[in-house]
């Protein structure tokens, strides 16, 4: 089940089907995370026609409850330069929102939704403006993008609450900014996304990212399994010096070096209590935290390889 729900994920990167749009339910699971962030602040969702989008819909409605300063979304379309003229729903528009209300209905309908002069592509001039303006933004971006999309938050130093697969923790780009503690997950994982058709997309390796502090960044994660006496339980890799620890309740609280784990531990990673090491590096390219396992795609033990692994080691060990 979880492999046809991550092809449906592969199909989407590949045909580069960017649109699914993030249902109102999950939206309102993760933010009642974080009330506390948002007074006082503009938020932009860049990604988001206000007409249609539920984050525009999620905002808007609390907007007083949450004490924002303003709301600005923008949202991008292809625009055929060929064509002399093009329909206006067609084009590419944007809002700055402030709050107003009209029988308890966000009023964005007399004159406040506008034309963007070009696509309203996030890395656009006038969007990189509107950018500088914010102080968080919130989103689901782009699948096909998301490296640059991350970059360009991290460049600005711009809080920030988005839509990501999972698998975005292996990408170079990404991990590194997970090991400078730059980014980290959110509190759920929505699965189901509705298309422009009115299809719903259901995805099994799907998280919300963050940079601003949440309840499960904090939580230590309860460990009953030892190492020694139990030496069997866990062989050492062929070509990393570290233990191969499958799952993530088999992590033993007394082992004092490196251990090699599956990538879903950055759900339940603190960095607190733990060290995030690097990542298998399977091209020798020697990024900051890749670990270069001599030319294998994955870490070797008992000759057999293993997935995609993250070196940890325990914080409390390391004097």
């Amino acid at each position: 089940m979880t492999k046809s729900l991550n092809n449906n994920l592969h199909k989407a990167k590949a045909g580069k089907n960017d649109e699914f749009y993030t249902q109102l339910d999950d939206i309102a699971k993760e933010l009642r995370y974080y009330k506390d962030h948002f007074k006082d602040k503009v938020v932009f969702c860049n990604c988001d026609d206000p007409r249609i989008s539920n984050f525009f819909h999620y905002f808007s409605h609390y907007f007083k409850e949450l004490g924002l300063k303003k709301l600005i979304t923008t949202c991008y379309k292809n625009i055929n330069p060929d064509l002399f003229s093009q329909h206006l729903e067609e084009k590419a528009v944007y809002i700055e929102y402030n709050g107003e209300m009209i029988d308890n209905i966000p009023d964005y309908a007399r004159g406040h939704v506008k034309y963007l002069q070009g696509d309203g592509d996030f890395r656009s001039k006038e969007c990189v403006e509107l950018l500088k303006q914010v102080d968080i933004v919130v989103t689901n971006p782009p699948f096909s993008l998301f490296r640059e999309y991350v970059a360009q938050l991290i460049e600005y130093d711009k809080k920030f609450l988005i839509i990501g697969s999972m698998n975005a923790i292996t990408y170079k780009e990404i991990f590194k900014f997970i090991k400078q503690n730059k980014i980290w997950l959110g509190m759920n994982a929505p699965k189901d996304f509705l298309q422009p058709d009115n299809e719903v997309k259901t995805f099994g390796n799907i998280n919300w990212f963050t940079n601003l502090e949440n309840r499960k960044r904090n939580e230590e994660l309860i460990l009953y399994k030892t190492y020694y006496g139990n030496e069997a339980d866990y062989p050492t890799y062929d070509n990393y010096n570290a233990i191969e620890v499958s799952k993530i309740a088999n992590i033993p609280m007394d082992y004092k070096g490196n251990m090699g784990v599956p990538i879903t531990f950055i759900d339940k990673y603190n960095p607190e209590q733990f060290e995030l090491i690097g990542m298998g590096e399977d091209n020798g390219t020697g990024y900051s935290g890749g670990i270069w396992l001599g030319g294998s795609k994955s870490c070797i033990y008992n000759g057999k390889a293993a997935f995609k692994r993250l070196f940890i080691k325990h914080k409390k060990y390391e004097n």
